[in-house]
């Protein structure tokens, strides 16, 4: 179901993970799929930026889907930016980190929000702003069930 590559000294709970996932995968009526999940380094997700979105600058996760059967693809999550992020908007480190990873199997299950500015709180559009209170939403119920 969850392969997990760990490439940093950031100490995780794999049974956390397998558990999010199972519960989005559930969710979305896809139990049958499986998924890579890989913690990087900033210099490592900045690089991956910069070559699939053309952003010279680290971030959070990053989803790679992928047109396998029954394979959906790859998430790479930075620890170290989620960390930043989680004490610049206030949010417990464990709970941000569950969101990210939740938002990023969404994202590879075509969950979407096109229109993205910097700030994430932010949305360009109501369309964009819909479809991010969507995957918002989702994200809130799964972890919920957590």
């Amino acid at each position: 179901m969850i392969e997990i590559n760990n490439l940093t000294n950031f100490r995780l709970d794999k049974e956390l993970f397998t558990g999010i996932a199972k519960k989005v995968l559930k969710g979305e009526n896809r139990e049958t799929e499986t998924l890579s999940l890989a913690f990087v380094s900033k210099e490592e997700i900045k690089k991956l930026n910069k070559k699939f979105r053309k952003k010279n600058k680290p971030t959070d996760v990053l989803s790679f889907g992928l047109n396998q059967e029954n394979f959906l693809g790859e998430i790479v999550i930075c620890p170290e930016i989620v960390k930043e992020n989680s004490l610049k908007y206030g949010i417990d480190f464990k709970k941000e980190m569950m969101r990210v990873f939740a938002h990023g199997i969404l994202h590879l299950l075509g969950h979407d929000h096109p229109d993205e500015v910097e700030d994430p709180r932010q949305r360009r559009d109501e369309k964009s702003k819909k479809q991010a209170d969507m995957m918002e939403e989702k994200e809130r119920s799964y972890l919920s069930k957590i």
